[in-house]
């Protein structure tokens, strides 16, 4: 099964579209940080989900510490609560981008791989803990690697690596692709490697 993830960078997304390239499912960027909202996240769930394909979320962490990893997690909940997105709508589950893709943690913090795994396990523990069983951690290869101690963490993990196969042996989903064109524009491709 294969699918793309999408926020407000990707613009305007026609999901029929995307279904009818062969994609399952779509990973739905709620937000990132403190308390930001995905411009587009209400119109993309109600277009995935009225184009037929499966449905996920994801948000994007600037956590600096466990509390606001903790913040973070509350801020979900109340989106996901206000709009009705109970697990069984999310069969394609709810990830914690867990990256530092434009330098933002580096620069403010000196973080260790045991405080980013504790920052993991903070959001998914308070997934789970809100009845949402199918929840995970997103991160690159690199980070898999180097910052997280994955052993630590129990949940299902989503791997970038753009590449023939993926390297990470406990991926539960690969993204495997940044250049996946459908219909003219580009979108992170991903295919589910295990099951829920």
């Amino acid at each position: 099964m294969q699918g793309i993830d999408v926020s407000e960078n990707n613009g305007l997304v026609d999901f029929g579209a995307v279904r009818n390239w062969g994609y399952d499912f779509a990973i739905i960027r709620l937000g990132y940080g403190n308390d930001h909202l995905d411009s587009c996240f209400y119109d993309n769930v109600n277009a995935a989900l009225g184009a037929g394909l499966k449905i996920g979320i994801y948000y994007y962490s600037y956590a600096l510490d466990e509390d606001m990893a903790r913040k973070e997690a509350d801020f979900v909940l109340d989106i996901l609560e206000g709009c009705g997105l109970t697990t069984d709508k999310l069969e394609m589950g709810i990830w914690f981008d867990m990256e530092d893709a434009d330098g933002y943690k580096a620069a403010r913090m000196s973080f260790t791989p045991q405080l980013i795994t504790n920052m993991c396990s903070i959001f998914v523990n308070a997934m789970w803990r809100a009845g949402y069983s199918r929840a995970g951690v997103y991160a690159n290869l690199d980070w898999f690697t180097n910052y997280i101690y994955t052993d630590q963490l129990s949940c299902p993990k989503w791997c970038a690596q753009y590449a023939n196969a993926c390297d990470f042996d406990d991926a539960f989903m690969w993204q495997f692709t940044d250049s996946a064109d459908i219909g003219g524009k580009q979108f992170d491709a991903n295919k589910l490697l295990g099951e829920w």
